[in-house]
């Protein structure tokens, strides 16, 4: 049996094809707390469909008011999380020059500034789970761990990330599952 890392911060899960039904089905959670409290991460592939200029009631720079909003996790649906990445941002949380963030004054902010290389994707809710939880999950074998990059958070289309990462991994049952419909009746 594999060993699960003491955290899993800056690693994503990805349905090992056994949350069929759930919310959980096809996603791609990005870990950005992993530790004895227990466990906080994003889903990166569930647009809501609406841009934050829609759902937040502030005076929201362009950039960000018509930013899309995905929904990070079936917990607190009304909690504002964020991504942001910069070309150097010394002390990022989650991955070298990825940083979260809760703020709507920070996310103003952000969004004022000037910057060639900035990136921001929006979350309502997210994932969490209790002590323990997520290591007895994955023991389970309901989730597959991958190490995250910056740019599968960014540049991936939210549609395709869980396949494009499952066809990363060199397991060839991986493979196989990227290509399963989302419908077996479909196959």
């Amino acid at each position: 049996m594999s060993q699960i890392p003491k955290t899993l911060r800056g690693q994503f899960l990805l349905d090992g094809g056994r949350l069929t039904g759930s919310f959980f089905a096809r996603t791609v959670v990005l870990v950005c707390q992993h530790d004895s409290d227990g466990a906080f991460g994003l889903v990166l592939n569930r647009p809501s469909g609406k841009h934050a200029g829609e759902v937040l009631l502030a005076d929201l720079p362009e950039v960000i008011g018509n930013s899309p909003v995905f929904v990070g996790g079936p917990v607190q649906t009304n909690a504002l999380s964020y991504l942001h990445t910069d070309a150097f941002l010394p002390n990022a949380s989650i991955l070298p020059n990825l940083e979260m963030g809760h703020s709507l004054e920070e996310l103003v902010d952000l969004g004022e500034s000037f910057s060639t290389g900035k990136r921001i994707r929006l979350f309502a809710g997210y994932a969490g789970w209790a002590p323990g939880q997520l290591d007895s999950e994955i023991r389970a074998k309901a989730w597959l761990t991958h190490p995250a990059s910056v740019n599968m958070v960014f540049e991936t289309p939210p549609e395709t990330l869980w396949q494009a990462i499952l066809r990363q991994k060199e397991d060839w049952r991986c493979r196989i599952l990227s290509e399963l419909p989302e419908d077996p009746t479909m196959n």
